[in-house]
This record gives structure tokens, sequence and C-alpha cells, in this order.
């Protein structure tokens, strides 16, 4: 089962391996992490204008909704300020930022009682990231913009830390999401038919573990847990903010969490910045990970 730990007071190498062994870690909310948080808050009150985000649903048209957020959305990527607040905030929990790299941040959204969840605002289905071709030394990074309650948050399946699921990821090449499906999340309002590595078996749902963070708190777990979104019935729109961190030394050396069912091909490494200096990953480092199966 896995285990959910709070504050931990250790070394960031004795972190990543607890997080490798499956554990979830939590952080209380930072001074640099609020600065994230407030520089998100900033650009999604220009785009709602009057409007609270978290109601917004209410009052919007879906179409006029996701049409927002497909602008909100990569302006949060793209920002300098974005990269720069996540470099300090994990020179603030203790990663060397010559050896740490991490992916673009991300602003999720989880609509309530069914209004979204397609798309732009993807309610995702029980998943490890690695089944995306992510590397297994991938850490995510999980922080709430606005408070989150347990009917609005993500839902861990530890069971399946060590379980293999019969999944869609043999059919997943990275490069090619990227070219044929990533760029058309917009256009899907109502259902999603891209074609996203899913579970072919049934999954044991119960029992799980939901981990409801404080505004800015930080929450970081392995890219091989399997997990989901909570159906959300809050009533309100949870705004959060993700992204993804590897360690060098652990990517060149294998150091990283078990890989119990994954098939995909192709590797999303090329996306990972150095936290130091913004320079990407070398060529020989992600060509060694093209092609990475179960048991491999």
């Amino acid at each position: 089962m896995t285990t959910i730990l709070f504050n931990p007071d250790v070394t960031d190498e004795e972190r990543r391996a607890r997080l490798y062994s499956g554990q979830v870690l939590v952080y209380d909310a930072s001074p640099a992490s609020l600065a994230l948080v407030e520089h998100a808050r900033d650009l999604i009150a220009e785009a709602f204008g009057p409007i609270d985000p978290q109601t917004a649903q209410h009052h919007m048209p879906v179409e006029e909704f996701a049409a927002l957020l497909a602008e909100l959305k990569p302006k949060f990527i793209h920002h300098p300020t974005s990269k720069e607040r996540i470099r300090e905030l994990l020179g603030y929990h203790g990663c060397d930022l010559d050896r740490t790299y991490f992916d673009v941040p991300r602003l999720r959204t989880s609509t309530s009682d069914d209004y979204l969840s397609a798309g732009i605002s993807y309610a995702f289905h029980p998943h490890r990231d690695t089944w995306y071709s992510a590397p297994f030394s991938q850490l995510n990074w999980w922080i709430p913009i606005y408070p989150v309650v347990p009917e609005n948050v993500m839902a861990f399946h530890p069971q399946y830390w060590s379980n293999p699921v019969r999944n869609g990821s043999r059919r997943y090449n990275y490069y090619e999401w990227n070219r044929a499906s990533r760029q058309t999340a917009a256009q899907h309002i109502k259902t999603d038919t891209r074609d996203q590595p899913k579970p072919e078996e049934p999954v044991q749902l119960e029992p799980h573990v939901r981990v409801v963070p404080e505004v800015g708190g930080v929450m970081l777990f392995s890219g091989n847990q399997l997990h989901s979104t909570v159906p959300n019935t809050s009533g309100r729109t949870r705004f959060s903010i993700d992204f993804r961190t590897v360690n060098i030394d652990d990517v060149v050396s294998r150091t990283e969490a078990p890989n119990v069912d994954s098939e995909c091909t192709g590797t999303s490494l090329r996306d990972f910045l150095r936290a130091s200096d913004l320079e990407r990953i070398s060529e020989d480092v992600a060509l060694g990970y093209e092609g990475v199966t179960a048991g491999g």
C-alpha cells in the first residue's frame, strides 16, 4: 500500500528513493510555491475577468469555456515567469539545479458534474504517466491554485504499484501523439475520441487514496503511480498546477520505479529543461529511452 508522508525531513536523494518505492510526499505551502500560485491566479483573473473562475462553468456556454482555456493554458505554459517560479520552487526544496530537469508547468482544470471532461479539461481514467512514454525516474509535482476538497482532487490506486494492469500503451508512440493528437485537445468538448493508453481490464478502484493539500501545498509522486481524476461533484472547477522532474544522474543510471506493464515507444525526455539554464537533455541520453518495455 502507498504511504503518505507529510513534510519529510530528507535530502533530495532520499526523497527520490522514497518516491521510486511508491511513497507519496506532501509539503506545506511555501513562499516559493505561493509565488507560483499567485502567478497562475494573475493569468486566470486576466482571462476570466470579473467572473469567479471556480464557478464560471455555471455562467458560460461550455464551448466558450473551452475556448478560453485553449488560450489560457498555453499562455501559462510558455510564460517565462512560469519557468522562473518552477526554478525557485525546486531550489527551495533542495533540488540540485544543475542535475534536475523539469518539463513545462501545466495549468489543469477539472470541472464539476461533467460540464467539460474531454479535450482541454480531460478527466483522466486510471493511468500511469509511464504509459505515455514518461521515463520511470519521472516525479510528478502537483499544486492546487484554489482550495480543493476530496470531491475534486485525484485518487491513487496503490494496490497496483507492483501489480500490472493490461493496458493500451503498446499502441502509444509519443512522437505520433504530439504530431496528430495533442494539438486537437480543444476540439473535444463532449467526448474525447483520441486513442490514449487506458486499462483493458477491470480496475479495482477501491481501496483508493485521496490527498487534499492546502493552497500552494506540494504533492509529489512517481509517474508510475496508477492514479485517476476523481469525478468532480464539488460544484466548483478545480484549478491546479503540475509539472514533472527528473534527476539526470538517475536517468543515466536507470535509478527509477519498476516497470510492470508499460509497452509504449518514444520518450518525453527531450521535453525536460535543466533548471539552472533551461538546456535540454542531451540527445545521446534520450536515444537510450526510445523503446522501453515491461520487464526490460
